[in-house]
């Protein structure tokens, strides 16, 4: 049984500038746009869940109630194996409420700084959801997962978040010296969207 197609823009439970962009290229070949929960006067709700999956979904039930637009969240992180994991969920926060992009780099950095390049691995897991209405009961949920390590200090000028110390041993750079295509192309993200895609052309 096939559903109401959706209606662009999707709102994005998100106001993350960096997000926005990466998710936006992805989707421009299919007539499909996302813009920031801000635009639909949605703010921002607690994080609360346990998992990324579940943060996922509390943050796009809360945008498309408001906003009555479906809407598309994610909740995405750094899992480092040195660190059992962390900082995982609290990725956004690591150093703090309200942290920036380069305190959570330096405190990563410290957390690791007796151990050897080689025993540095980690990943980056995306976790999107997609809610047609608040009461959808059958949300599309996909996962991305971008294997690397954690580089000895930043590099590159590129993206956002951890980049810039996420190290692609298949490209020999890190996340943040990648072009933005190049990026989309193996990144966590960019596969979840891919996959989130193929379950809406299959809807048509």
């Amino acid at each position: 049984m096939s559903r109401s197609p959706l209606l662009a823009p999707l709102v994005l439970a998100s106001n993350n500038r960096g997000k926005i962009a990466e998710i936006n290229q992805l989707l421009s070949n299919r007539g499909l746009s996302v813009r920031p929960q801000a635009d639909f006067g949605v703010c921002e709700t607690p994080e609360t869940g346990l998992t990324f999956v579940e943060n996922a979904l509390l943050k796009a039930r809360h945008a498309t109630r408001i906003s009555g637009r479906a809407a598309i969240a994610d909740d995405s992180g750094l899992e480092v194996d040195a660190l059992s994991g962390a900082p995982g969920i609290r990725s956004a926060r690591y150093a703090g409420p309200g942290a920036s992009d380069a305190d959570n780099l330096a405190k990563l950095l410290e957390a690791l700084a007796d151990v050897p390049e080689t025993a540095r691995t980690a990943r980056f897991r995306c976790l999107i959801v997609l809610l047609r209405h608040a009461e959808d009961p059958t949300p599309i949920i996909c996962l991305g997962t971008w294997e690397g390590r954690i580089s000895l200090a930043p590099r590159g000028q590129h993206g956002f978040g951890y980049d810039p110390v996420f190290f692609v041993p298949t490209h020999g750079v890190c996340a943040a010296e990648l072009d933005p295509e190049t990026k989309n192309r193996l990144s966590h993200r960019g596969q979840a969207l891919r996959e989130l895609l193929g379950y809406l052309e299959k809807e048509r």
